[in-house]
């Protein structure tokens, strides 16, 4: 069973936008996480950026205290800078731990350790291998880890192969907490679509998403069944120019770009007739895991992070064109196929990755640390 605290500690939750704030998955994971602790006799406070957060949500809990620090506003310097100021403040304040999401802060725990405050950092996926950063990113994050690696007191990682690497690495092992996921109400078919009767694929346009070889297999796939593309590179460019080509000539490629509207997403894939996940780097992908619970039948690439979430309940596929045509193919023209995949899915993710899983674990892991 896990820890129960008996009085009120305190928390300090580094490393992300703010609370509440919908950027992405380390956002999510706090919006679900802040609210436990605070049910659980934790004094909450969560640090953050100017305008990322939605003062005016609905599900924001009045009990999660928030504090603002600055930083510098540039895709290099953003992460590091508001890091550092966030550590700095809470290394003045002295929470009883704190909870770090993201290596990158690693440069800064020393000034935690020198105030005696613990910390739990969330080691994220392996952030150097990633496409999208240039060399100077990847040394940077390369670094942050090797110094999470010195000076955090605990690890999370968010899959069993994450823990594997960093062991083998850096010579450290980790607490393994996945993502946690909602499972929707029942929610209408989209206007642009039929039940059962559409590809879907929802993902940043970068390349380890594998994004170019869907792109050529939604031609393929679109001779015979509807195609709907959620996402976009978020500044323009190449991939976004070829979906939206492709989308003006065939009638039956529909992007949508990015979908901010959970309704609108979790019904887009609770009726998706083949969903594609193409993510291949990082641990427990956020997306996969919601995906699951909206009970879809799953085509992901073939992976090690992607077969451990998904287990046998997906069927896997090289990152080719034509197997991912064939693969998405095969299932569209398949009912049988697709509710015995979705049932699985949903069942897998009801087993593994609740948010009242996910959350008491890092709460056990909070206070072992908190009392130490």
């Amino acid at each position: 069973m896990p820890t129960r605290t008996t009085s009120n500690r305190t928390v300090a939750l580094i490393g992300t936008r703010g609370y509440p704030s919908y950027y992405g998955g380390f956002e999510t994971a706090v919006r679900r996480i802040a609210p436990y602790l605070a049910d659980h006799g934790w004094d909450v406070t969560v640090y953050g950026r100017d305008g990322a957060q939605r003062e005016d949500d609905p599900t924001r809990d009045p009990r999660v205290a928030t504090r603002i620090t600055r930083g510098v506003e540039t895709k290099s310097l953003s992460t590091l800078s508001y890091g550092f100021t966030a550590v700095l403040d809470a290394a003045l304040r002295k929470p009883d731990v704190a909870l770090v999401m993201n290596v990158a802060h690693g440069f800064w725990l020393p000034l935690l350790k020198l105030r005696g405050v613990p910390t739990l950092v969330n080691v994220d996926g392996i952030e150097w291998e990633r496409a999208k950063w240039g060399t100077l990113a990847k040394a940077v994050f390369r670094a942050g880890a090797r110094t999470t690696a010195w000076w955090g007191d605990g690890l999370v990682c968010d899959a069993k192969a994450i823990a594997r690497y960093w062991s083998r690495v850096f010579g450290v092992d980790g607490t393994f907490i996945p993502y946690g996921g909602d499972e929707p109400r029942s929610l209408p078919v989209p206007p642009e679509s039929t039940h059962r009767g559409y590809a879907l694929v929802v993902a940043r346009f970068v390349p380890e998403n594998t994004i170019e070889p869907f792109i050529e297999a939604a031609a393929v796939i679109a001779k015979t069944h509807d195609v709907i593309i959620v996402g976009s590179s978020g500044y323009g460019g190449e991939l976004d120019e070829r979906v939206a080509q492709l989308a003006d000539a065939n009638d039956r490629v529909h992007w949508l770009g990015h979908v901010s509207d959970d309704d609108r997403l979790f019904a887009l894939w609770q009726h998706a007739g083949a969903y594609f996940h193409g993510h291949s780097v990082g641990g427990t992908n956020p997306a996969l895991v919601q995906a699951m619970f909206c009970g879809i039948p799953i085509v992901a690439r073939d992976t090690v992070y992607n077969r451990e979430v998904l287990d046998d309940t997906g069927l896997f596929v090289e990152p080719r064109a034509d197997a991912i045509a064939e693969a998405v193919t095969a299932v569209l023209d398949d009912p049988a196929t697709q509710d015995r995949l979705a049932a699985a899915a949903l069942a897998r993710a009801r087993e593994h990755y609740t948010w009242d899983g996910v959350c008491a674990r890092y709460e056990e892991e909070l206070a072992r640390l908190a009392g130490r």
